[in-house]
């Protein structure tokens, strides 16, 4: 585990391509093709963030300008945000870019799924050691064995039994700050190791 986690600004991509609300349709999709990026930041008002157009709102064409066609309000996310955080809102929200702002929420930077990939995701193969390792061996060392830990797409599942329930929120804490680790599904149950069935 890393002593200080990295933030989005360690990551992003400053001055990124965006689009003024009243930009025309054609503007929108040009600018897609020539800078190969599949979302746009829609601004106004002294670059304010109101909205974000993908190539999936320009397929449908619903409408003539950038503000016609923007999903708002914009999932977006500031440059202080952990990786980690960055990812969550990600994997949650179903997105592959995120308009980063400042405090008055005007534009400061993109990131993407593949900036982060490239310095925080790694192996889920790597975050199930490192989780049972670190996270269950310590916490649980009587009960490991019955705790699995499973890993897609850097979301842990812990499911297993515990001696008590008191455990299995700090198993979650302790998991969630694994540097990897986009979310946490903490399905431990309570129950005395000698009425296990197993």
């Amino acid at each position: 585990m890393h002593d200080s986690p990295r933030t989005v600004r360690d990551v992003m991509t400053r001055d990124p391509v965006a689009v003024d609300r009243d930009a025309p349709f054609k503007d929108v999709v040009t600018l897609m093709d020539r800078w190969k990026v599949s979302t746009l930041p829609v601004l106004e008002g002294g670059g304010r963030v109101v909205g974000v157009v993908s190539e999936a709102d320009v397929a449908r064409a619903r409408g003539v300008t950038a503000g016609e066609l923007m999903n708002a309000p914009a999932v977006t996310v500031h440059a202080d945000a952990t990786v980690a955080e960055a990812a969550r809102v990600m994997a949650r929200r179903g997105v592959k870019r995120l308009p980063v702002v400042d405090g008055t929420g005007v534009l400061t930077g993109i990131v993407s799924r593949a900036d982060l990939l490239k310095v925080f995701l790694r192996a889920d193969e790597e975050l199930t050691e490192e989780v049972r390792r670190e996270v269950v061996d310590r916490l649980f060392p009587l009960s490991a064995d019955h705790i699995r830990v499973e890993v897609a797409e850097g979301v842990v599942t812990l499911t297993g039994w515990i001696d008590s329930p008191e455990p299995a929120p700090v198993a979650e804490r302790l998991t969630r700050a694994v540097e990897g680790v986009v979310d946490v599904h903490c399905r431990l149950c309570p129950v005395s190791v000698r009425d296990d069935p197993h």
